[in-house]
This record gives structure tokens, sequence and C-alpha cells, in this order.
């Protein structure tokens, strides 16, 4: 199970995000300080998380937890959310980190390369279950051997030359946590294991123990890649590069294209889970909720659903559409889907302050809701702030929870029908 979540999620954030750390936190110390303190909230997500699938264990995750939470109204705006933002507009962040990388092998815009990416991993779910499964065990091993190396190679290089020192000003608290929200978008993937408790032998225990030693071994390797970039580009030649593990290689004489290659790889693996995760959930809703019942159709024969396939892959195809417009189309998604994101699973760390039987979990959820509502504030801010500016970006944040409103009526309805708690097959 530990390596089943470490396979979830390492994936092609690390590979981009430690950038736009380095931007907004131009400090060696505190860029390595924000990674461990992400390190910290996941673990306090995942002791909440076990916990809760304790009460709740099945294969309905988050929208399982919220509704033993606080009723199937919000459980039903969290999956509208899910499907609406959350999930289509992480498949398309990480598509644009594909894009990026592809674009150094085949001379194509980033942004087409990002729609193909979305295109060819819905189709390959589509072909069923077992390919996309066979897949993804073979990048994840990839992925982390790799990752692996590259931490020992930047270790080993010479120090980066740094430039003169001058003054600077200490980074604002906005700017540490809007970095923290990228830190924790890398760490993202863990809550997905929670739809996998109903599947786990001993279930809750299985699923705890495996979280714990899934996102140490996680942990310990973002950690450690940040330190071999820091060692070897500098806190300024990281921020200067949209692909640091590329530049990690060159900068020691390797080939940069092979180490593009791999990072396509990462990101093909996460876009992978991604959209079976993100269909499935969206199958859930069809069969609890009467107004998207088309969403409920499950092909037996292949294990897939096939109409929340279509449905996910057009509205992703649409955000990567967007995101081109935007200036950095990676920073956009962020933009669009943190604000959403944060203050749902804030709403999951609040849940054993309203059962009485999960008393025992308060301290753990209580850190892990606080730190969520402060990047949920943070990413709001920034989305105002780059509105404000006339960024795309800043417009996409606020559309994000603008998605969110319309599904407020949703919500009620189902409440008021009294739906059913039907679920996505395994």
């Amino acid at each position: 199970m530990a390596a089943m979540v470490a396979g979830i999620v390492i994936g092609a954030g690390i590979f981009r995000i430690p950038t736009d750390v380095a931007r907004l936190v131009p400090s060696e110390p505190l860029i390595l300080s924000l990674w461990l303190a992400g390190a910290v909230i996941a673990l306090a997500g995942a002791a909440t998380y076990s916990a809760l699938a304790r009460v709740a264990g099945d294969l309905g995750g988050e929208y399982r937890f919220l509704a033993l939470g606080f009723g199937p109204a919000v459980a039903t705006l969290f999956v509208w959310a899910r499907m609406t933002v959350i999930q289509t507009g992480s498949i398309a962040a990480v598509a644009f980190v594909a894009g990026e990388h592809a674009a150094r092998l085949v001379p194509l815009p980033p942004a087409l390369l990002a729609l193909l990416a979305v295109a060819g991993v819905t189709v390959l779910n589509w072909s069923g279950l077992v390919v996309s499964a066979r897949l993804q065990r073979g990048l994840v091993v990839a992925v982390v051997l790799a990752l692996a190396g590259l931490v020992a190679l930047g270790l080993a290089m010479p120090a980066a030359h740094a430039p003169p020192a001058a003054p600077t000003v200490p980074p604002t608290p906005g700017a540490v946590g809007l970095a923290l929200v990228f830190v924790m978008l890398a760490y993202g993937g863990w809550n997905e294991a929670a739809y996998l408790a109903g599947e786990t032998q001993r279930g809750a225990r299985t699923l705890a123990w495996g979280l714990a030693g899934g996102l140490l071994l996680v942990a310990a390797l973002y950690l450690g890649f940040n330190a071999a970039a820091l060692h070897a580009l500098g806190v300024a030649g990281l921020a200067a590069t949209p692909t640091p593990a590329v530049a990690l290689t060159d900068a020691a004489g390797g080939a940069g294209a092979g180490v593009a290659v791999l990072v396509l790889l990462a990101a093909l693996s996460t876009l992978n889970v991604t959209v079976l995760t993100g269909a499935r959930a969206m199958c859930a809703l069809g069969r609890d909720h009467p107004a998207f019942r088309a969403l409920g159709a499950w092909d037996q024969a292949r294990a897939v659903p096939r109409a929340s396939l279509l449905v996910q892959a057009a509205i992703a195809l649409a955000l990567v559409g967007l995101g081109w417009c935007a200036r950095d189309g990676f920073e956009a998604m962020v933009a669009f889907t943190a604000p959403v994101f944060w203050l749902f699973l804030a709403l999951v760390g609040l849940v054993p302050f309203r059962r009485p039987e999960l008393a025992r979990s308060r301290p753990a959820a209580g850190l892990f809701a606080v730190a969520c509502l402060g990047m949920a504030a943070s990413a709001v801010d920034h989305a105002r702030g780059l509105a404000l500016a006339h960024e795309t970006a800043g417009w996409m944040g606020l559309a994000g929870l603008g998605c969110v409103a319309l599904g407020l009526p949703v919500s009620r309805w189902r409440w008021r029908a009294g739906a059913g708690s039907g679920r996505a097959r395994p």
C-alpha cells in the first residue's frame, strides 16, 4: 500500500513546482522548510483520512466523508466541484507540464501538446482498466528510480556559483502562503488513496500504514530533489527554469532530452491516475443524482465509465484551451483549482469535530483544517491580485469559485430528491 501511495503522489508536480516556489520565496532555508511543512500537513491529513475511513471507509472517499459530517447536499456539491473544477483543472495543469517537456522533443506549441496528452490518456482509459493499470505500474517504478538518481546527481555536483548578494526584501506572508499552496500541490494525490479503503485487506488499518509510509518516502525524495536542485543550480537558477530536472542534468553535462522524456512519462503517469479516478467519481454522481443519470453508465466489458470519461475530457480540453490564452497555463490551472480544492479539504478536516466517535483524531484534523483554510485564503488572494492586474489566471481563479456556486441548485435538488447512495464500480 505504501508503494501505491507513493506512486499516486509522485508525478509531474515535483518536476515543475520547485521553480514556482523558488520564485515566490528566494531563500534556500525557507524553501526547504516549506517542503518539510508540506510533509507535516500531508501526514496530518493522512491521519484524518485514516480515522474517517474507519467510520465511513468505502469507495466514496471525500464524498462519503462529507456526507458523514455535513449531509448529502454538501457531499453532492463536492462531486460537482470535483467534476467541473478540481479534477478537470488538475488534468489540465498536469497536461501543461507534459506539454512543456514534450516541446523539448517535438517542435510544436506546448499547449497543443497538452491537448494531445489529455486526448491520448483519455483514449487509453477508454480501452479498459487493465491496459491503464499495466502502464501505470511501469511508469511509477521508472519515475521513483529516476528521481532518486537525480537527487544523487545533484548532490554530487559542485555547488552553484552564487552572484554577489544584493539587498532583498523578505517574502511577504502572502507569498509564503502561495508557495505552500504550490508545495501541497506536489504532495497532492495521497487523498485519492481514500477511494481504495474498501478494496484493501483490513481496510482502514492498511490505509493508515500505507499513507504514512508512502508519504514519508515521498517527503524524503522531495526534500532530496529540492536540496539537490538548490545545491547545483542555486536559488536564482532554480527560479529561472520551468524544467528544473532538465536544467540540473544539463548543468552536470548530461542529456537534458533524456530527462525531458522521463518527466514526460511522469506527467503521463499522473495524468493517467487523475483521469482514471476523476471519471469514477463523476460516475458516482451519475448514480446518485437523477439529473446526471447518463454519467452513471458503466461499460462492464472494459470496466470503465465511458460517458464520464468523455464529459471529463471535454471539460479538461476546454480548460487547456483557456489556459493557452494565459501567460502561464500551469499557473492558470493552479489558480483555477486551488481555492475550491482547499476549501473542500478544510471541510473534510472539520468532519471529526461533528462526530463524537472521531474525537481522538481531532488534533491532527484541526491542524489539517487550519492549514487548508490558510491555503484557500492564500489562493483566493492570489487569484484576486492577478485579476486586478488583468491576468487571465486571476479570472480563472474566480471562475473556479463561480463554477461551484452554479452547483448549489444541483446539491439542493439531490437533497430534496432523496436520491440513493449509488457509487461507481471499483
